[in-house]
């Protein structure tokens, strides 16, 4: 990557994805967020210039700048690419942090987040949009879908199948094989041993569903 990259949002997720351009010495030209009260600040030292629409910063997106869009709200964050699609041919890039270790036989879709530590093996597939944070693993031959979090320390097993919009809490393991529905929300430290259904909420080691 050498075009220097716009940042969509300045506020956790923002500053991650600033951590990980910079730890490949790719240029951050500025954030911007819609939140008026960082507009015109800066943000560990990269300007707020306007909001995430502000036609006069994406009018560079494609041309001189790349894009990344780091809204912590996953329908804000769909609304923000879907635009970016329509009005200005771009998809954001992959931010992928220089600490992470992702092998050279993986596949990785676009606007993809791999934070510092994280792990993603051979043959293992990961869509588009996907937050991947510290030291989370993606083992060999897993796939994942589109807009899914994994968090810090979780481990998604060989073969693992996890649909669009899930969610893995932190330090959660899903055991070799195991599929993850659309939409499911896997909690914190849960070790996951049987496929977990569509908007399914699981906790608990073995996961059981919220009684």
């Amino acid at each position: 990557m050498q075009n220097p990259v716009i940042i969509l949002g300045a506020q956790k997720l923002g500053t991650a994805a600033l951590d990980i351009f910079n730890s490949n010495n790719v240029v951050v030209y500025c954030f911007l967020d819609d939140n008026q009260k960082l507009q015109q600040q800066e943000v560990n030292n990269i300007a707020v210039m306007g909001s995430t629409e502000d036609n006069e910063f994406l009018k560079l997106v494609g041309k001189t700048c790349d894009v990344f869009v780091a809204l912590e709200d996953v329908a804000a964050r769909k609304g923000l690419i879907k635009m970016l699609k329509e009005d200005h041919k771009v998809v954001p890039v992959n931010a992928i942090h220089r600490f992470s270790a992702v092998s050279e036989f993986a596949w990785l879709g676009h606007g993809n987040m791999v934070a510092a530590g994280a792990v993603i093996n051979n043959n293992a597939k990961i869509g588009n949009h996907n937050l991947v944070h510290s030291n989370a693993v993606v083992d060999a031959y897993a796939e994942l879908g589109d807009f899914i979090q994994v968090g810090a320390g979780a481990v998604i097993n060989a073969e693992v199948v996890v649909g669009d919009g899930a969610f893995i809490g932190t330090g959660a393991v899903i055991v070799s094989g195991v599929k993850i529905g659309k939409n499911a929300r896997i909690g914190a430290g849960a070790v996951v041993v049987a496929d977990v259904p569509a908007k399914a909420t699981v906790f608990g080691n073995p996961a059981a569903p919220i009684k």
